[in-house]
């Protein structure tokens, strides 16, 4: 349906209570012990890295290389995912939110184009909405190549570059939009109707001094997260 509403929702503390990549590299990085002291030696220059929005990108990537030393290609990695979700299915199955899979289910019932734009790689995402019979659910996330015999990150689906990377795969207008993040102000700015769900409680005051006045901020069940409760 052409007129239907484009709804967006972020993924990792929004309809997962977490950060699915990061889960995803850790479980990488403990297959041996050698990542685990590659990882514990490169920290004091990769953590700050990823603390810095405009260097995200680079210390995320660190930290995948060393989990993935020994790929020559991304579709290692898709393997690589598929044993993950297996191995640890319990926990990940724990971590979606009720809450906000109802609401997603509300969206598709009511006949709007549903997608999910997500920091981690599309492939994760998609493995763990499987486990809630949401298999043809679109998926836009960050994107990986090879380089010097592990894996980094090519394309971050973050801040500016989400709105990027949803533009370029064809989408229009954005209706609706469900993030927790400071980082996605683009992609709520963007929305005609932006919602706030499980955002980090020093941040609520900052989502309602920048987003439309009445904008719902929203706790889905993120217990450390702040957000009026649902």
């Amino acid at each position: 349906m052409t007129d239907a509403r484009l709804v967006v929702f972020d993924f990792d503390h929004t309809l997962y209570d977490g950060d699915s990549g990061g889960h995803l590299v850790m479980w990488l990085l403990k297959r041996s012990w050698l990542r685990c002291i590659g990882a514990l030696l490169a920290t004091p220059i990769l953590l700050p890295l990823v603390a810095f929005l405009p260097t995200r990108r680079y210390g995320i990537s660190g930290y995948l290389w060393i989990g993935t030393l020994g790929l020559h290609a991304r579709r290692e990695l898709d393997t690589l995912i598929d044993q993950y979700v297996a191995h640890d299915e319990q926990r990940i199955r724990a971590r979606l939110l009720p809450k906000a899979l109802a609401v997603l289910q509300q969206h598709r019932d009511a006949g709007d184009r549903v997608l999910v734009a997500t920091g981690a790689p599309p492939e994760l995402a998609r493995a763990i909405l499987d486990f809630v019979a949401h298999q043809d659910l679109p998926v836009i996330g960050s994107v990986s190549r090879p380089f010097l015999g592990g894996l980094v990150t090519r394309d971050h689906c973050h801040h500016e570059n989400k709105m990027r990377m949803v533009r370029a795969a064809g989408y229009g207008p954005i209706d609706v939009a469900y993030s927790d993040s400071a980082a996605d102000l683009p992609l709520l700015l963007a929305a005609r109707a932006p919602v706030v769900v499980n955002p980090k409680a020093g941040r609520v005051e900052m989502f309602r001094r920048v987003l439309p006045p009445g904008t719902p901020i929203l706790n889905w069940g993120c217990v450390d997260r702040g957000g009026d409760p649902v």
